[in-house]
């Protein structure tokens, strides 16, 4: 049974501080282990990955076999229910309409002393997408990581994924035909990490790395970022549901385990003002456990993770989600913009009684990346701008020149940086330019 807050009861600060605070991973010390694997993938090459993917995944790779025929991309489709392709396209077509509207404009304006002053935007030339395989294999993240690169405009988009006993999931690939992926390498691991950072013989670096993984996959991220960029280290999935006692407790029961379902580490916390449906709340959960195919996990993650709490007013609950930070938001009220307004921390945020948290990690357009471990204090959802690069632009004439170069001469000279003052000096002692 998932632990039980009030807010009015004595106590509740520290027991709120707890729930905020406690341990929902055990952390793997495996880093020196990628670290060897990133230095072989390094030393060795294709000869390494292949000896790696065939201890680790059983794929029976040759180093002319890494790389994934594009007639087998083509004939995966094959392999796919006719619903599930058919669904893949709504949410591809979705996708790139809702991450076409984040691209930004690139700026010029000259200011009064005639400076001019802008920005541009340019793509990355290459992004590297890591796709799990086993039970954690997502189409849906095939999507989500590389349409928006995609939209972007990035030149060169690869996408590295295991071949757990030699297979891919099929409809994996064909979200990556979708999504514009011809690129595929059957490598997974920290010695995909590693190619994609390093390179290969079969596999030119890439310039950034996205897309989730075990904690080998998220422990090299860390050590390889600095050399290519990254997207994050993904904590556990996390829901936060700020329900009013008119909501069918079935519903919000099951956008409940809707993410518990991922993993034992998982959390999933409801808010009330409603003490009566707080108790049909728990009660749903039980008999939707019961039904659920990751019965096991969902119950661990509810058990340990979940949480039920109580508040006068549901007034209060802003100020509550903005210290949980959740990765995702539902507001099931009656009027949720009221409390949207207050609310500044969140990953993605869900509003009214008929939006749960699972169409955005499928087929509403949103991205489904989104930051966990209360990082959505400081951190936001992958978008178009992930695989974007602002450049600012300033072009100075002698008038410009003459007007700010004396002050910034200053600023050089208190900071004891002679050449740089001496730069300015130049042009505004020969304003010609000779």
């Amino acid at each position: 049974m998932a632990r039980r807050l009030d807010s009015r009861a004595p106590g509740f600060a520290a027991q709120f501080d707890a729930l905020l605070n406690a341990k929902r991973e055990e952390e793997e010390d495996v880093a020196q282990a990628v670290r060897a694997i990133i230095a072989d993938v390094r030393a060795r090459g294709d000869a390494a990955l292949v000896e790696l993917s065939n201890r680790f995944d059983r794929a029976g790779l040759t180093a002319a076999t890494l790389r994934l025929p594009q007639a087998d991309i083509d004939a995966a489709e094959a392999h796919c229910e006719k619903d599930a392709l058919a669904a893949l396209d709504v949410a591809a077509n979705r996708i790139e309409t809702y991450h076409r509207r984040q691209l930004p404009q690139d700026a010029w304006f000259t200011d009064e002393i005639g400076a001019g002053l802008g920005w541009r935007w340019t793509p990355l030339d290459s992004v590297g997408l890591y796709v799990p395989g086993g039970t954690a294999s997502y189409p849906s993240s095939v999507l989500m990581n590389a349409v928006p690169a995609r939209v972007a405009g990035v030149g060169r988009v690869v996408m590295d994924t295991p071949a757990s006993g030699g297979k891919i999931n099929p409809l994996v690939l064909a979200a990556a035909k979708r999504a514009g992926i011809g690129e595929i390498y059957r490598v997974g691991g920290a010695q995909a990490v590693a190619a994609l950072a390093y390179g290969t013989a079969s596999i030119a670096p890439v310039d950034k790395i996205v897309g989730p993984g075990n904690a080998y996959v998220a422990a090299a991220k860390r050590e390889v970022f600095g050399k290519v960029g990254i997207d994050s280290v993904a904590g556990p999935s996390e829901i936060l549901v700020v329900a009013d006692g008119a909501n069918n407790p079935d519903w919000i029961a099951a956008d409940l385990l809707s993410q518990a379902e991922h993993d034992s580490s998982s959390q999933s916390i409801l808010i009330t003002d409603d003490a009566a449906f707080a108790d049909k709340v728990a009660t749903s959960v039980e008999a939707a456990l019961k039904l659920l195919p990751r019965q096991v996990i969902a119950r661990a993650s509810w058990t340990a993770n979940g949480a039920i709490v109580l508040v006068a007013n549901l007034d209060d609950a802003p100020a509550l989600v903005d210290a949980i930070a959740p990765e995702h938001l539902e507001i099931a009220t009656a009027e949720p913009d009221r409390l949207l307004g207050r609310v500044r921390h969140a990953g993605a945020i869900f509003l009214g009684r008929h939006t749960p948290e699972a169409m955005g990690d499928y087929i509403a357009g949103p991205n489904h990346v989104l930051p966990t471990s209360r990082t959505a204090r400081f951190s936001s959802g992958l978008s178009v701008l992930d695989f974007l690069k602002r450049t600012t632009l300033l072009r100075c004439g002698p008038d410009a020149v003459a007007a700010i170069g004396p002050d910034a001469i200053a600023l050089a000279e208190a900071e004891g940086l002679d050449a740089h003052a001496r730069s300015i000096a130049a042009r505004l002692n020969t304003r010609d330019g000779r």
